[in-house]
């Protein structure tokens, strides 16, 4: 039973549609017999209304968005959501917000898919609602190990799948190119129920290994990963339709830049198997954190010190060789794979190659 107070505080979000279905009941069962908060109330949706695009007012494209984002900033939470979770939180609402504006030509919009294969950019074309449903099966990866339902039911692929083999299993099923909103709810579902699971059950489960195919990540990195992904794919999205898409909140994305940074050096190990980044340079012995490179992004984004010549050690400001300078979004591009490695906007000076296998390292981040 929700006090009238905390009735009245809803009655914003209720008119943007953004309340749970259990406070949407509430609200409404209180508007039957309130006379007050009812005349309110609809001064709030006619106000919203004002948002809808088919009025034709040359209104800033991104009011909802800001509007909702006050409103939850605003608002707290009756059961906060994790400090790690709150990045994907934020995006997918934003997503959310940018999908309930489109119409269904938008929806059948193409959209290009960018990523690094580890020498050369790739890309694959699909539509708006493609993307959406790379979304929703990447995200599944979460879900079954939170123990929620796998979107891709009995077409989930056997054994380790990772990312790109699960959205090619979805698209077999849906065809590469979907063309009708109806993945929009499934999705949004299933990004609320990794939120409200992951508040639910608190700091406990933010080291519960998440499966990426032969590479597992802690779910607190994990709910990083899919906020990365929501944020880029968005701005696919947003590209295709000619929307406007803000980045990540200053502290969001300081947290992406984070875990693309600690990834780096197992990056750095894989190119070197692969034969795609020089040798070391230093036999490393235990404790000893070996050639590190200086990642400075500018700004306030923060310094990394990047262990070059071992997965497993951590770098070190007196063993620096090379340092490297990046804004942070374009950092993050550089990640998805949207940028190639020899234009990213860097300044670097020290060893050379070790910057270039870096850049290419984070490149190699990027996936389906």
């Amino acid at each position: 039973m929700y006090k009238r107070q905390v009735l009245t505080s809803l009655l914003g979000a209720w008119a943007l549609a953004a309340c749970s279905a259990e406070e949407t009941a509430a609200v409404e069962a209180h508007l039957t017999d309130c006379a007050f908060c009812a005349d309110e109330a609809l001064r709030l949706r006619d106000a919203v209304g004002l948002l809808h695009p088919a009025d034709n007012l040359d209104l800033d494209p991104l009011l909802r968005s800001r509007v909702l984002e006050g409103c939850l900033g605003r608002r707290p939470a009756r059961i906060p959501v994790p400090e790690w979770a709150a990045p994907y939180d934020a995006e997918t609402a934003k997503l959310d917000a940018l999908l309930r504006d489109m119409g269904d030509a938008e929806w059948r919009a193409p959209v290009r898919l960018r990523w690094f294969d580890g020498e050369r950019p790739v890309h694959r074309e699909t539509t708006a609602a493609g993307v959406l449903g790379h979304l929703l099966a990447v995200d599944g990866l979460v879900a079954a190990s939170l123990g929620l339902p796998d979107p891709l039911g009995d077409a989930a692929p056997a054994g380790t799948a990772g990312p790109g083999d699960r959205t090619r299993a979805l698209w077999r099923t849906l065809g590469e190119a979907p063309r009708t909103p109806a993945l929009h709810r499934p999705w949004r579902e299933q990004s609320h129920a990794l939120i409200r699971t992951a508040s639910f059950t608190g700091g406990g489960v933010s080291d519960l290994a998440v499966p990426y195919g032969p590479v597992r990540l802690p779910l607190r990195d994990a709910f990083l990963d899919r906020a990365f992904g929501c944020w880029l794919h968005a701005g696919d999205i947003a590209d295709a339709v000619a929307y406007p898409h803000k980045g990540p909140a200053a502290g969001h994305l300081h947290s992406l830049v984070d875990l693309a940074a600690r990834l780096l050096p197992r990056a750095l190990a894989r190119r070197r198997q692969a034969g795609l980044a020089g040798p070391p340079r230093e036999l490393v012995a235990a404790g000893s954190p070996g050639r590190t490179l200086h990642l400075e992004i500018e700004g306030d984004g923060g310094h990394w010190y990047i262990a070059l010549d071992s997965p497993a050690a951590v770098g070190s400001p007196e063993r620096t060789v090379a340092h490297l300078a990046l804004d942070g979004e374009e950092f993050c591009q550089l990640a998805a794979g949207h940028i190639v490695p020899d234009e990213a906007a860097a300044g670097s000076d020290g060893e050379r190659e070790a910057v270039r296998d870096v850049l290419y390292a984070t490149a190699s981040l990027s996936r389906l």
